[in-house]
């Protein structure tokens, strides 16, 4: 009997310190008036208006923890019923140990084994497409919990970095189980390393281990060095859809709903245009909540689902794109 990757639940968390494009622009106004209109110039091409930050004493763990907890309440389970946890996230609790280790522990999912996924906005749909490989191949695996988690502003100089911006806090999340009809359709993976230089945290690995010297430089906080040109996810989007259609063996006009990487609503529009897909089955968060990262595709898809976007029997596709960069796709049937 095939085993087929179902999504059954999902949830999300945000937590409760909003911040402004006024109060980060009054910020940004104390370092320069030129970075306060750099501020109006990012709201106007990203739709960005608004971003939470969580308590000071929270870690990515915390905000995975609260995220997986909606999830397991949305699919009717209970933690010590999860059989994996696969966490995403860039921004995570430690180098080392894992941060879904940390998750396992604070949400009290015993029986379940652990391991991260570290490509930024592409962890999610990478972590999908693992968890329905999985669940496919492994008759032992009924329940695996699939979570992206983002608290970047943590690891920002976030008053005074104008980049930052783009930083929410957030966690989403999603349980896979086993069916009988297909869920998991397809996937496609690209990446293209020459980009890594361009934004990231550069100092405190082994590549430049911390020190008192690039503590005090910045190094050891995230930073963009160079953008990135805007083909990436304008031309690499529309890729990876039509990829992850012609892996699955459907038309790209047969999608139901497409949730990409929430950072530019502009970004969107051109590729559901350039797709030939009305823009009413895609959906954007940025706006409520700003960029969240390794978080921000569970949490469009959770909030379209609660909002009754996405429907059973829906072809949903993902893509994601991240720092490295990495890209991915995975598309779904609802059950």
């Amino acid at each position: 009997m095939n085993r087929y990757a179902n999504i059954i639940g999902t949830g999300r968390y945000v937590p409760k310190n909003e911040i402004t494009n006024e109060t980060f622009s009054e910020w940004m106004a104390d370092i320069s008036p030129k970075l306060a209109e750099v501020v109006g110039k990012f709201e106007a091409s990203t739709n960005i208006k608004t971003r939470y930050y969580a308590d000071e004493d929270m870690a990515t763990s915390d905000l995975a923890v609260e995220a997986a907890k909606s999830a397991l309440e949305d699919a009717g389970i209970s933690p010590d019923q999860i059989d994996l946890i696969i966490l995403g996230t860039d921004s995570p609790d430690y180098i080392t140990p894992a941060t879904s280790v940390v998750v396992q522990e604070k949400l009290g999912a015993k029986n379940a084994g652990t391991f991260d996924v570290g490509c930024a906005c592409a962890s999610f749909p990478t972590g999908l497409s693992l968890a329905a490989g999985l669940i496919s191949t492994n008759p032992n695996l009924k329940y695996v919990l699939v979570i992206g988690a983002y608290l970047m502003h943590r690891l920002a100089d976030f008053k005074t970095d104008v980049v930052s911006f783009f930083y929410g806090d957030g966690a989403g999340a999603a349980v896979l189980a086993p069916g009988d009809q297909p869920g998991f359709i397809s996937s496609t993976f690209f990446a293209d390393g020459s980009y890594y230089p361009n934004w990231g945290i550069y100092a405190g690995g082994t590549a430049e281990p911390a020190s008192v010297e690039n503590v005090k430089s910045g190094k050891t906080k995230v930073k963009l060095v160079t953008p990135f040109p805007p083909e990436v996810n304008n031309e690499g989007w529309p890729k990876r859809v039509r990829e992850v259609a012609d892996n699955g063996n459907f038309a790209v006009e047969d999608i139901d709903f497409i949730i990409f990487t929430q950072v530019r609503l502009n970004s969107i529009k051109l590729v559901m245009e350039e797709l030939g897909l009305p823009l009413e089955k895609a959906h954007w968060i940025m706006d409520k909540w700003g960029y969240t990262g390794s978080a921000c595709l569970p949490m469009a898809f959770d909030d379209a689902r609660k909002l009754g976007k996405i429907k059973s029997g829906d072809l949903v596709v993902f893509v994601g794109s991240g720092v490295g960069y990495n890209q991915a796709g995975v598309a779904f049937r609802m059950p």
